[in-house]
């Protein structure tokens, strides 16, 4: 039996998941999350064999979070289910640890193939960004500016774009207002963006606001 934690703040997506798994006899859902402290509190306790994660909750989350499980004595491999279908989000968050990368638009049966693999040791990424990557040219310059940017960088993007300030940036990560600030000048700079408008439009355009 598969011991899984499941990650996500929403509740409606945590009864799917338990009804889907108790519908077979390989998963049972030991732990449940609705944020990052929630998921590393979670750990201390051990008998986990599979973090399902969710790529945004409130607190600590995505790479960040990733990274403090990975950090983690246990160490559970992590899956995330997400429902970002973008490359760029996909690469940052294998890059940070994750095991797998599946969006939640997938079939369940592709999710329990997931799930197999992962736990075994295994590594699995979303049929559809698979393919983007097969093809996807490597060079940079033909890359969109938010992928050169740093994973702090980016995550701190995403967060102001949701319309959060500096301040509640900075109480969500746990560091300084002067450091957030730094690292937004920084992301204008890289993406020669002159205000918040402009970071906006840029964010719905890649789509990158939840």
């Amino acid at each position: 039996m598969i011991r899984v934690l499941i990650a996500d703040d929403h509740a409606i997506m945590r009864e799917g998941l338990k009804q889907l798994f108790a519908l077979g006899k390989e998963v049972a859902v030991v732990e449940e999350a609705v944020n990052g402290g929630q998921v590393l509190d979670a750990l201390q306790a051990g008998g986990i064999d599979l973090v399902l994660l969710d790529m945004t909750m409130p607190g600590v989350s995505g790479v960040n979070l990733i990274q403090r499980i990975r950090a983690h004595e246990s160490n559970p491999p992590i899956l995330v289910l997400s429902m970002h279908n973008e490359l760029p989000i996909a690469r940052r968050a294998l890059a940070a640890g994750a095991a797998g990368y599946l969006t939640k638009d997938n079939k369940p049966e592709i999710l329990m193939a997931a799930i197999r693999k992962v736990v075994a040791g295994g590594r699995f990424i979303d049929p559809e960004l698979a393919e983007q990557m097969v093809f996807e040219s490597s060079s940079s310059d033909q890359r969109p500016p938010h992928e050169l940017l740093s994973d702090r960088e980016f995550h701190i993007l995403r967060l102001l774009v949701r319309g959060k300030s500096v301040n509640e940036v900075a109480e969500e990560l746990a560091i300084s207002n002067k450091t957030v600030s730094t690292h937004k000048a920084r992301l204008m700079q890289k993406m020669n963006f002159q205000n918040n408008a402009e970071l906006v439009r840029y964010a719905i355009t890649y789509n990158l606001i939840e």
